[in-house]
């Protein structure tokens, strides 16, 4: 019965560790993780930097796996080469190891210390700070659940069965690796799995040559939970990352496997602190594993883009057409097959308004989650020109190139914002109508229906327009947004006119119709924007303000 109790008492101090730490995590990523995540897709140009930056990231989040989600997600949407993208995972293993390096050492004592400041920080100070209180609070945690399982694990140390059990685990190493790796998957952290190690042998429980073995195990299963969680499991490019990672983590368990009984006394040689030596192999694997790695990353993400190529989906329409790769040595090319593929944005927020149309004039929901997927489409095609467009080389761009080069964006960019608006705003209003059983009269309905008429005719002229530059379709197409600008003022007046005389109901009805073409107006904005405004500009008749002198 005391055993089961201490078997009780082992999980929820090793609850507790998984605690603390996804405490520190939470709140890292509360504080810093917009900044960590733009600070890695900045250092995501050579192997160098984003090794470090891998390194860096995960030593502040203290979880690997976090960084390889962040890194797949990038080369899922194209926006990082894969090479670099392998550096990172390098760095990140790396990384790991620092916080159980830090760890290994007895910092327990300032447990309540930081708990304390950590609850006062919490509670007192503004949003940013009270995030750092809840990373304070959760390193105090952390180190008081390290402290307690050493404590429970001493009256063990010379537990005769137990301690013949452990010897007959030892001589199985190939079976402490995959119960670590399981392990590891299932806690979704190899630093908790590595500081339990460390406890574990520390108080003499576990041998070192198991210890060891466990070490690398858990190396093996952080790499698992990438792999299964990453982006585009659809897609075999978007899981090259991840298997990349892997693979090297394989790798380096099958060498250090067969390392292990030198590499074991060689540690144990040099720190006679088991716990200790535990924290060293960690940090000592994932060192080796960088240094002979690195230098056969292009090698290497070559290999994997075979053994993985891109899906080739024809009927996907959010695959791009007409990005052709060989066309970038020739930037009038490259931007002619930017444009071409700009206009397919422009049938795309087409066909989202036609859904738009359909979904206020019919009440079907089905429209709603149809169109919403279109989005969703506008989303990655419009990243696919910006990753496409930036790959150019600025020094062979011309004065014109340049210059056909910002239209192209400023094109895709507006058209992407208006999709957003019928995505997040539009069609969430004609969701609220529906919900709540609102109608709008005749005269709304009429109204609402003429302004997104109006607007698809807009966006066939804006996609004239990035092809033709015609001042005349330019001038009609920017006058619209005086015609909006009426249509907005007039709904406004009958608003509040339907106010004063109609039902609670009749009122409902009108704010929403209201609302709707605010936002119809703000996606017409977006279309003379994209492509009137640029053409007006270049030819001298666009004034910078609508304020008189």
């Amino acid at each position: 019965m005391a055993f089961l109790f201490t078997l009780a008492d082992l999980a929820g101090f090793i609850a507790l560790l998984l605690w603390g730490i996804r405490m520190v995590q939470t709140g890292v990523q509360r504080a810093f993780g917009a900044r960590l995540r733009s600070f890695l897709g900045r250092a995501l140009r050579t192997r160098a930097t984003a090794f470090v930056a891998g390194l860096g990231v995960t030593a502040i989040l203290q979880s690997s796996t976090a960084t390889g989600l962040m890194v797949t997600g990038f080369a899922a949407a194209g926006l990082v080469d894969l090479a670099p993208a392998l550096a990172v995972m390098l760095g990140a293993n790396l990384g790991t190891t620092l916080i159980v390096q830090a760890l290994s050492f007895d910092v327990a004592a300032v447990a309540p210390l930081l708990i304390l400041a950590g609850v006062v920080m919490f509670r007192r100070a503004p949003a940013g700070p009270r995030d750092f209180g809840r990373v304070l609070i959760g390193l105090g945690l952390l180190l008081i659940a390290l402290r307690e399982m050493v404590s429970l694990l001493a009256p063990f140390e010379q537990a005769p069965g137990l301690r013949l059990m452990l010897t007959q685990i030892a001589s199985q190493p190939v079976l402490d690796v995959l119960v670590a790796a399981v392990l590891t998957w299932a806690m979704h952290s190899s630093v908790a799995v590595v500081l339990l190690i460390m406890s574990l042998a520390g108080q003499g429980v576990v041998p070192p040559p198991a210890a060891f073995s466990l070490v690398l195990g858990a190396n093996l299963g952080t790499a698992i939970n990438p792999v299964l969680e990453g982006a585009g499991r659809g897609d075999p490019a978007a899981k090259r990352v991840p298997y990349g990672n892997l693979i090297n983590r394989a790798v380096g368990v099958i060498a250090g496997l067969l390392a292990l009984p030198y590499i074991g006394k060689l540690v144990f040689a040099v720190d006679q602190n088991q716990a200790r030596a535990v924290a060293d192999l960690h940090t000592l694997f994932n060192l080796v594993m960088a240094a002979l790695f690195f230098p056969w990353l292009g090698a290497f993400a070559r290999l994997l883009q075979l053994l993985l190529p891109a899906r080739v989906d024809p009927a996907d329409p959010a695959r791009p057409r007409y990005l052709d790769p060989a066309a970038l040595e020739m930037p009038v090319v490259a931007l002619g097959a930017a444009a071409r593929e700009a206009l397919r944005l422009a049938d795309v927020l087409e066909s989202m308004l036609l859904g738009l149309r359909d979904a206020f004039q019919r009440g079907d929901r089905k429209h709603i989650s149809e169109t919403r997927r279109l989005g969703n489409v506008l989303d990655q095609l419009t990243t696919a020109i910006k990753a496409y467009i930036s790959r150019l080389d600025p020094s062979s761009l011309s004065r014109a190139d340049h210059h056909r080069l910002i239209e192209v964006l400023t094109f895709a960019t507006n058209m992407k914002h208006a999709g957003d608006i019928v995505d997040r705003n539009l069609l969430a209003l004609v969701a609220k109508k529906l919900k709540r059983g609102l109608v709008f009269d005749k005269e709304e309905q009429a109204e609402l229906l003429g302004a997104i008429d109006r607007l698809i005719a807009n966006v066939r002229v804006a996609a004239s327009l990035l092809m033709t530059a015609d001042d005349r379709a330019a001038r009609l197409l920017a006058n619209e947004k005086e015609t909006f600008r009426q249509l907005e003022a007039f709904a406004t007046e009958s608003h509040f006119s339907r106010l004063r005389v109609g039902s609670p109901e009749a009122a409902l009805a009108s704010s929403l119709h209201l609302d709707a073409l605010r936002d119809l107006q703000r996606v017409n904005a977006h279309l003379v924007a994209a492509a009137a405004y640029p053409v007006l500009e270049d030819n001298g008749v666009l004034l910078p303000t609508r304020l008189r002198d």
